[in-house]
């Protein structure tokens, strides 16, 4: 069969504009790449990031998208990895050069010169895509489900954070609680973690959600946890919660960024970081974390909470997820489902 002439896609144009719902030729594969036919793409707060400029090297215009959930229906002529048919996810991290020394110490995610999905090449927000073969995950036919996109990326990069602190840690804050951390939690519950959720001073109705989900404890922001936490993940794109956190774990607890932007941190005193306290950022994520994430899943069941809008409501659903009206995660899907 042939997947040639054009599709509908949700096109970026100039940051802070809306995106364009136009009809574009479907993209076809280079000798490495596979052509696949989407089938659902989940909306992260990265993508907002892209749109507000804040990430501001995009290729444009632009297609957003890189939680990308889809059917492999054209190979390239060099790809022995996928076939047609198979089911497959497309993260953030969509090529590396593999020549650079971090991609010859194995920390791909750190490469010199990467492509990335939605951002440097064009991704999901389309009914079709093409993918580096070789950065795709082949999935079980499970996650054949719009349901499953958040976990290419607030799951895939929410592991990679949470798979930084000691395995040791009993007590872990989450601060901010949406896409990534909905699908954290269910991990940290199966593996006896008490999860203390920090959500926006006053946002009852992400705090109902994250007691649903099973947190130990909810709170405002700011508030003071009823015990000392052992690490703490902020998935809030608020530089002003790092002091807040140091302030919230005990001697010798870890501090993970698990955004790719946040706000500028403000001064703080040394006391906070005394007593063998660190903070880490997380940078994109390696093929070897979705390895890791999508074994562990094979053993732990995790439901996303998901919303689902069709693909030319996708400035729609920015809005709604922007201004946290969605609890868990937003996903488009194809309007011939």
């Amino acid at each position: 069969m042939k997947h040639t002439g054009d599709m509908q896609a949700m096109v970026l144009e100039k940051a802070g504009g809306p995106l364009i719902y136009r009809q574009v030729p479907i993209p076809q594969p280079s000798d490495y790449q596979v052509l696949i036919k989407i089938i659902a793409c989940g909306i992260c707060r990265t993508d907002l990031h892209i749109l507000d400029g804040e990430l501001d090297k995009p290729k444009l215009p632009l297609i957003p998208g890189h939680e990308i959930i889809g059917t492999v229906v054209k190979t390239g002529s060099t790809v022995t990895e996928l076939s047609s048919g198979q089911l497959v996810g497309v993260p953030w991290l969509g090529h590396t050069c593999g020549r650079c020394k971090f991609c010859l110490l194995g920390m791909e995610n750190l490469c010199d010169a990467p492509l990335f999905t939605g951002y440097t090449i064009d991704g999901g927000y389309s009914e079709y895509t093409v993918a580096d073969a070789r950065f795709c995950f082949i999935l079980d036919k499970r996650y054949n489900q719009p349901a499953s996109a958040p976990l290419l990326c607030a799951g895939l990069i929410g592991f990679r954070s949470y798979s930084m602190i000691a395995p040791s840690a009993k007590n872990v804050g989450f601060y901010g609680f949406g896409a990534a951390a909905h699908i954290l939690i269910q991990v940290a519950i199966a593996q006896g973690k008490q999860v203390f959720a920090f959500t926006r001073d006053g946002d009852e109705r992400a705090q109902r959600f994250a007691k649903t989900m099973g947190a130990h404890w909810v709170g405002g922001s700011y508030d003071v946890p009823p015990e000392v936490l052992d690490a703490a993940i902020i998935f809030a794109a608020a530089g002003e919660l790092i002091p807040k956190a140091l302030k919230d774990v005990d001697k010798g607890g870890q501090v993970i960024c698990g955004g790719i932007h946040m706000s500028n941190v403000p001064e703080f005193p040394y006391n906070l970081l005394w007593g063998e306290r660190s903070v880490k950022s997380v940078a994109n994520l390696t093929r070897q974390d979705g390895l890791n994430f999508f074994s562990i899943l094979k053993n732990i069941e995790v439901l996303t909470q998901t919303k689902v809008f069709r693909l030319f409501e996708a400035n729609e659903a920015i809005n709604q997820f922007r201004s946290g009206q969605i609890s868990g995660a937003a996903v488009l899907v194809m309007n011939d489902m």
